[in-house]
């Protein structure tokens, strides 16, 4: 087929990949503009923009798709379908529709469940036992056109930068599989009485508040994991949580309990296993202690 592909962050890339090794025709490759970024602050080409290049493939990084010449240059490419993972951008209807058999998007959860910007995290934070890839056809909704295809993925105790990387091969293979047998597939709308959203991960949520649950925390380090990272103030210095376990003991929250900086909680407590100071990598709990006394009874905020 000949396909526009529409994509931003490394979660798309796979799929770009993918069906460029399969034999399709890349007509060319949207994705966010380049950003500034490092201590430079030098212009800084997005993931799939750095691909498509590495491929060969035409790229097309428009701040907006609403202009009716930037619609009629998206139309002039002419595809047989648009692939859709993680652009970023809202698509108009002129867009939806200028494909000869529509946009197709690769979306990180099982829809209905976690529609919107953060379904990796969200799923994580709620404590679903499984997560996974849809396949839909796009509409003016937001990720509520027809399934085609779903494929499952299990949660376990997966960060969400792990199920990021996990699940953009499996959307890879996911879109590969459609597009093979597209005329076959009979689209399945989603039940609107099982829908929930997935919010955008607002940094405050980052913050550990103690007063919650253990269990609820270490998903917490989980789904902030590696970006924006839960954190905690220790004399003034915000120090993130990369890694965590629940350990059955109880005390004030807040509460250091142990020599291996066992934190009290509102039920159990949170052990951290790996942590980073600010500008420096990230490094075990056990090292972090022999270069900082955090002694028994200090109380976290």
């Amino acid at each position: 087929m000949r396909i526009t592909f529409m994509g931003t962050p490394a979660f798309a890339v796979p799929t770009l990949q993918a069906l460029h090794a399969v034999g399709h025709e890349l007509a060319a490759a949207y994705t966010q503009p380049p950003r500034r970024a490092g201590r430079g602050k030098a212009e800084r080409p997005s993931p799939v923009q750095q691909a498509a290049e590495a491929l060969g493939i035409p790229v097309r990084h428009p701040s907006s798709l609403r202009d009716a010449e930037e619609q009629a240059r998206f139309a002039a490419l002419r595809p047989d379908v648009a692939v859709v993972a993680a652009y970023g951008l809202i698509l108009p209807l002129p867009v939806l529709e200028a494909p000869a058999r529509g946009c197709l998007n690769v979306h990180a959860s099982l829809l209905p469940r976690w529609r919107g910007a953060a379904p990796i995290q969200r799923a994580i934070l709620a404590g679903d036992p499984v997560t996974g890839i849809t396949i839909m056809r796009m509409e003016q909704g937001l990720d509520t056109g027809p399934m085609l295809l779903q494929l499952r993925v299990p949660v376990e105790e997966k960060t969400s930068g792990e199920l990021h990387a996990e699940l953009g091969e499996a959307g890879a293979r996911a879109m590969v599989e459609v597009l093979a047998d597209l005329d076959a597939l009979r689209p399945e709308p989603q039940d609107e009485r099982e829908a929930t959203y997935a919010a955008k991960i607002d940094k405050a949520e980052a913050r550990i508040d103690w007063t919650r649950p253990a269990e609820w925390l270490e998903r917490g380090v989980r789904a902030f994991a590696p970006f924006p990272g839960a954190w905690f103030e220790l004399d003034g210095e915000r120090i993130k949580v990369l890694r965590a376990r629940v350990v059955g003991v109880n005390g004030a929250p807040g509460t250091v309990l142990d020599e291996e900086l066992t934190v009290a909680c509102g039920n159990a407590a949170l052990r951290p296993l790996e942590l980073q100071r600010a500008g420096r990598p990230a490094m075990a709990a056990a090292d972090l202690l022999r270069g900082k006394s955090v002694p028994v009874g200090t109380v976290l905020r």
